[in-house]
Parts: structure tokens; sequence; C-alpha cells
């Protein structure tokens, strides 16, 4: 018989997280507030997606922005430029973003006052998966450089993400992306995402990720 106790810790940290995202959740859209976590690799092109999307929307709604880094403001500054309200959040070399960071965020930046906040969280394709912040959508960028077979790579990422924006899909085929490949890669961790091609620098196929945006914002403001 053993005299040693065996402590598992892991699945009492994501039941309080949980705990903490559902009250996020529940206060968010108590107010009409569509709470999107966007997460990617770095280079996937968060940033510029960021910034076309409040230039398709800014007229039209009420936009803020939360970033999330280890350390430097440097995305936050780029999107102060838009004039759309920002907070930069240093994880402190944390990975991702937990429940309670972003709660705090959110309450820092005021979220009930608009119709859409962005959290760009911190890049990576694994750490951002595990923790529910409480958002209305997860939606994920898989640039087309990273390669078609990242959903078996990092089956987590996907399983999770509502949509999957495909990004760089101007430069394709510079790098063999096989789009099909891909879908059919994805469908194998999450047949219900939707998946939408396109390109942040471009904008080629931009019009379908602001038409999807802008359906879960009215629904949002709907269910106020």
């Amino acid at each position: 018989m053993s005299n040693f106790e065996v402590l598992e810790t892991k699945e009492q940290v994501l039941l309080d997280n949980d705990a903490v995202a559902r009250e996020t959740r529940a206060r968010l859209k108590k107010a009409g507030t569509f709470f999107v976590n966007l997460m990617a690799s770095p280079g996937a092109g968060k940033t510029t997606l960021l910034l076309r999307t409040i230039g398709a929307l800014r007229e039209r709604y009420r936009i803020a922005v939360i970033e999330a880094d280890a350390d430097g403001d440097v995305d936050a500054r780029t999107i102060a430029e838009t004039g759309v309200p920002v907070l930069q959040v240093h994880t402190g070399g944390s990975c991702h973003m937990d429940a309670e960071m972003t709660r705090r965020g959110l309450e820092s930046i005021h979220a009930e006052e608009f119709d859409l906040v962005i959290l760009e969280n911190v890049g990576n394709l694994v750490c951002p998966a595990e923790f529910d912040v409480g958002q209305s959508l997860r939606a994920m960028i898989l640039s087309t450089p990273e390669g078609h077979d990242k959903p078996l790579k990092y089956p987590l990422m996907f399983q999770v993400s509502d949509v999957i924006l495909v990004n760089k899909m101007d430069v394709a085929p510079v790098f063999d992306f096989d789009p099909d490949a891909f879908r059919k890669n994805a469908a194998l961790r999450n047949p219900n995402a939707v998946i939408l091609p396109l390109s942040a620098k471009t904008g080629a196929g931009f019009e379908a990720w602001t038409a999807f945006l802008v359906q879960g914002i009215e629904k949002a403001r709907l269910a106020e």
C-alpha cells in the first residue's frame, strides 16, 4: 500500500475557470455584447485581420479590442491607431488567457458598453484552446503557410473552434496548401466548424467573415 497521495490539480483549475467563464458569458449576454475569442499561431495574421474587420464594421457597431501578449504592446499600438478602444494585457509569460484574466480585462475596458469585443489571444495553437474565457464565439485563424495538416497536429484547437478562418489564400499556391485536404482534416476534428477562406491582406473573401460576425452581433443585440 502506498504511503503518499496524488493530487490532480488540472481538473479543478479548469472547473474553476469554467465557472468564471459562465458568469462572464451570462453578463455579456445580458448586455447584448458579442465577444469573440480570436486564436492563432504567431504570424497567422490576427492583427491584420482585426484591422480590416474594424475598418469594415466600425461605422455600424461600437467595437473594442483586448490584446493579450506575454509582453510588449506592438499590436495594441497598431490597433489604437484605428481609434477604437484597446486594452493591452500582459500574461506574465503565460501562453494563454484564462477566464479570470479575461474577466478583469473586460471589466477594465467596460465591455458592456460595446456591441463587439474581440480578444486577440496569445499566439499559439495549444494553450488557448484549453480555456473557456466566456466568449460568444471561438474563432481561429489558420494561415496557408502553416500547412493543411494542422488539424491532425493540434486537434483540440480545431475541436473547440466555431469558425476557422483560412488566411493568406493569396499565397496558398506558393506553399502547396491544399484546401480540399484541409477541409477533410478539419472535418475529422470538427465537422460543424464553419470554414471561411480569405485574405486579410487583399480583402478577398472577407465579406463572408464580416457577414458571419454581423449575424452574431445582431443575434446578441436581440437577446439583450
